[in-house]
This record gives structure tokens, sequence and C-alpha cells, in this order.
């Protein structure tokens, strides 16, 4: 269990295994999928890892078959990359992937908002969001990337679970999953992505029923998050640079 600098425990850090489902493996299988998952979306497993199966075999005391299996299951589920002759990898989305991750999202939220506003207790929901998007400045002010990075992706899959649609909650539960590969990999170190302003401001705005607002607010903050992700093609190289020569 993490804890932060001030004692209190990162439970309110969720995992991303905790976030669907019960959250209990039932096999050797399971539980090195939810390990290598969550690792994956922690961000301690980086976009172009290998995973080789005797590692893993060794590191979770499971057979070669559980481990097999788990890899072929991250591979179905876009977080690992299996490559003939090569084996596997943890999975580098490209551009165009980048792209429709973003796009799909979009759609997907726009649902949950539409959702969420047409009921009648929400503003008796929304508290323990409140609660989630300040343990998440908390964790980001004292530098607790990994309780930042769960507590980032939780607040998305929760707005799913209080419009009380399993589906929606498996599909944004994938789709952040997804994100946070892409982060990892095209994100700017440094970069401070404030993702805490932009969740109070759409709370603000689902708390005041304001529809048009949280809408614009929840297509800000993933536009902001995908302009951030955009790769730069690298310029054209001068070959005289190599002999230090100005022309």
């Amino acid at each position: 269990m993490l804890h932060s600098a001030n004692g209190t425990s990162a439970a309110t850090a969720p995992r991303a295994s905790t976030l669907v489902g019960d959250g209990a493996p039932s096999n050797d299988a399971d539980r090195l999928y939810w390990e290598i998952f969550d690792a994956v979306i922690d961000q301690r497993l980086l976009p172009g890892v290998k995973l080789t199966e005797a590692v893993l075999c060794d590191a979770f005391q499971c057979s070669r078959s559980s481990a097999r299996s788990a890899l072929a299951q991250l591979a179905h589920d876009k977080i690992v990359d299996i490559q003939p002759n090569r084996g596997a990898f943890v999975a580098k989305p490209d551009e165009k992937e980048t792209r429709d991750v973003f796009e799909a999202r979009r759609m997907v939220e726009a649902a949950i908002l539409d959702k969420l506003l047409a009921l009648p207790d929400l503003a008796e929901r929304l508290p323990p969001m409140r609660r989630m998007v300040a343990d998440e400045r908390a964790a980001f002010e004292r530098g607790d990337r990994v309780s930042w990075i769960r507590l980032s992706n939780a607040f998305h899959v929760h707005l799913a679970r209080l419009a009380d649609n399993e589906v929606l909650t498996e599909l944004m539960h994938g789709l952040c999953s997804r994100t946070s590969l892409i982060i990892a990999l095209y994100d700017v170190p440094g970069r401070s992505a404030c993702s805490f302003d932009e969740h109070e401001a759409i709370l603000t705005r689902l708390e005041a029923g304001d529809r048009a607002g949280a809408a614009a607010a929840m297509h800000h903050h993933l536009e902001d998050c995908e302009r951030r992700m955009k790769v730069e093609a690298p310029g054209r190289l001068d070959p005289w640079t190599v002999f230090n020569l100005k022309r």
C-alpha cells in the first residue's frame, strides 16, 4: 500500500484493477494480468518494454501457460503488443490510435454527462467526487505521481459508475487505460496537466445542472490533454551541422 508524505494511506488512490468488477483475481493468469495492467497504467512499465514469459513466471511464481494467457488478454485489451518471433511488449500507440482514443472519449464522456444530468439526485452523488479531486490535487502537490495518475484516471471511471451503467463504466475504464499509455509515450516531462482544476470545473457545471457548461468543460479538458500528446515531426536536418559549419 502506498502512503503519502503526511502518512495518509493511498487507499484514496485506487489501483486501476479495482475500478471495475470485484478486483479479485480468480487464478494466476488473472493475477498476472492485473499486476501488469496496474504497472502499465501507473507508468511503472513504460511503452516498448519487453515482457518475457520466463521473467514473469519467476517474478510471480506462475506457470508459462498462465503468463501466456495473461499476455494474450492484455494484447486483446490493447495494453500489450505481441509481435511474431519477437515476443510481448508494452504497447506503443501511434498517432492514429491517439486521435481515435480521444475522439472515442469525447463521444463516450458526453453521453455519460447527459446520463448524469438526467439523475434527480445528482447533487447527492457528487460529494465523493469532490473529495477525489481534492486527493488528486494533494497527490500532485506532494509529488506523488503514481497516486496522481491513479486518481486522474479514477475520476473519469467513477463518473461513469455514478451513471449506473456497467457497460459505460467498462468502456471508460478501457479508454482511460489506453490514454495512460498514450500519455506515458507522448507527454512532455515537466508539463503540468492540472487535471484537478479541469475536473473541478466539470463538477461545478454538473452541480449547477449546466448541461452546455459541463459538456464544454469536458471537451476542453480532453482537447487540452490531446493537444499535449501531439508529436512534432522532426525538422529537416541540415547535413552541414555535423561539421559545425554555418552557411
